[in-house]
């Protein structure tokens, strides 16, 4: 196999692309899924599939299977195929900075060689699990460690949002007898709040930054520091870790123990990484192992299901018939499990950062829109919130519903109430209501889609995660874009530095109008 990076093929460039356009003045702008189910017998075992750890009914959604065979001809006059195993080998699909994505290979099995392989990648993967290795035994020897009762990590972005969505859905497998807590913002209210209950001598932080540059996070981890010995705290080298490939740095700061990762993992693909070392205390080195093997097995799907039956390619698919033939710019995330609540702010920068862009990889302005907004809130309390707009609004908000069959807890009753709410949910934005009063009609035909887990395990989180990973790929591969830089991240930093060393002096030459009279009104009782 050349080893050549392919360009994908932006898909409004491709022959289906006026194709699906035609077929949805013709047909799909109309489709009613009340009569779509009355025509179809099969449409629920046609557009619903078992993928690892997890089922999937998309046939609530407003496409028919002429929509599909027409996106399934897209992706691959796009090149999806050739740029999956571009991704999945190791060559540099991360075009504007050069780099590799290979975050899959941080759950690969040591030792397994898949075709296509660069040569340095038997390399890097005997580096991941050396690292794996002593990462796993280090969290194995805190949680023996029964002085420390509570684990701050700081970090920010893909440091904190992975850990920290992981660590509450796992809470069923977390070890009793240590709190977890999680310190992202730069606003010191969040760290005082957390040290208030915290003594250093039971305290271990981890400080999460690749480059130990991050400004939130080593302003939280000076503070920490400071904090720590200002407590009496002895033996920074004890208490303080630091997942970060900038040792000299921390070593600095008094932090020797460290634990790297690569330039080929992004932030918010870098929970299978010493990132996740809060999550490996919190569930231990064999339930670590299992998310690891959950995602790789959603991997394994993705690289070798055919196009049709390979559930994160069909969801990167009807995420571009959404978002660019109807018009839906936003989705609407209701995870059906109370330990599933930062599962929605994890995916809105797994999708929002990763294809939220306005240009394609030769830096051109792109004709057609992008990544929809993500957002949302557990079942039920969105129902009792937002749930309104979703019935009966005016914009069609499509739903993805996440719903575990099996509970974990010994209160009866209320898991069958939770999931005849997913359900309910679902028909109801489906079938709707008519009725004479307006105020009572429900137009329905609104769309959905329902992901089911047996359980919430280590390993359907993997599988979860690296689904929504790979449909995120597929999307931004269709749309010609890059997924895997963040440079929009970048303005707002350089301008906060400024406007900080203004803060202090008052100068306010050169801004505009607006800027200028906040600063002396932040300034004004200095």
């Amino acid at each position: 196999m050349s080893t050549s990076m392919p360009t994908p093929i932006r898909c409004d460039q491709t022959a289906p692309w006026p194709l699906l356009a035609a077929h949805f003045s013709a047909r799909g702008q109309r489709l009613d899924l009340r009569q779509a189910f009355a025509q179809d017998a099969q449409r629920f075992e046609h557009f619903s599939q078992c993928a690892p750890h997890l089922f999937a009914d998309l046939s609530k959604n407003l496409w028919e299977r002429d929509t599909e065979a027409l996106l399934l001809d897209l992706a691959r006059s796009c090149g999806l195929e050739q740029h999956r195993a571009a991704l999945l080998a190791g060559q540099a699909v991360n075009s504007t900075e050069n780099r590799a994505a290979l975050h899959t290979l941080l759950r690969r099995p040591a030792g397994l060689a898949w075709p296509g392989d660069r040569p340095e990648t038997a390399q890097r993967l005997a580096d991941v699990h050396a690292t794996l290795d002593a990462m796993l035994a280090y969290a194995e020897r805190v949680r023996g460690d029964d002085a420390i009762t509570d684990v701050v990590n700081i970090g920010i972005g893909g440091s904190d949002l992975g850990p920290h969505m992981a660590v509450l859905a796992l809470e069923e497998f977390r070890i009793p007898g240590k709190r977890f807590h999680f310190v992202s913002n730069v606003d010191g209210h969040e760290l005082h709040g957390v040290l208030q209950g915290l003594r250093p001598e039971s305290s271990l932080f981890l400080v999460a930054s690749k480059t130990f540059t991050t400004d939130e996070t080593m302003t939280n981890a000076r503070s920490a520091l400071a904090w720590f010995a200002a407590a009496g705290g002895r033996d920074v080298a004890r208490h303080f870790a630091a997942l970060t490939t900038h040792t000299e740095a921390a070593g600095a700061l008094g932090i020797t123990t460290c634990f790297g990762f690569w330039d080929w993992v992004g932030g918010r693909y870098s929970l299978w990484s010493a990132i996740g070392l809060p999550l490996a205390i919190a569930i231990g080195a064999q339930g670590f192992r299992d998310l690891l093997a959950g995602a790789h097995a959603m991997d394994g799907h993705f690289r070798s299901a055919p196009l049709a039956q390979n559930l994160p390619v069909r969801l990167g698919l009807l995420d571009v018939w959404y978002r660019n033939f109807h018009g839906f710019a936003s989705r609407c995330i209701a995870p059906y499990h109370a330990a599933l609540r930062r599962y929605p702010a994890y995916l809105q920068q797994l999708e929002m950062e990763s294809n939220g862009k306005r240009v394609a990889q030769d830096g051109a302005p792109l004709a057609h829109a992008t990544a929809p907004v993500l957002w949302g809130e557990p079942g039920t309390n969105g129902q009792h919130a937002f749930f309104q707009m979703l019935h009966q609004g005016r914009d069609v908000l499509p739903l993805e519903i996440v719903a575990v069959r099996q509970a974990t807890h010994p209160l009866p009753g209320h898991h069958e109430k939770l999931l005849a709410n997913a359900l309910a949910q679902a028909q109801a934005l489906m079938l709707g209501q008519a009725s004479a009063d307006g105020h009572r009609h429900f137009p329905g035909n609104r769309p959905s889609t329902f992901i089911l887990l047996e359980s919430l395990s280590p390993a359907s989180l993997g599988a979860l995660i690296a689904l929504q990973e790979h449909r995120v790929f597929v999307s931004g591969s269709l749309w010609g874009i890059n997924s895997f830089d963040q440079w929009g991240v970048e303005l707002g930093k350089t301008l906060a530095k400024d406007l900080q060393q203004r803060l202090a002096s008052g100068d306010a030459a050169g801004l505009d109008g607006s800027t200028a009279g906040l600063l002396r009104r932040l300034r004004a009782g200095a």
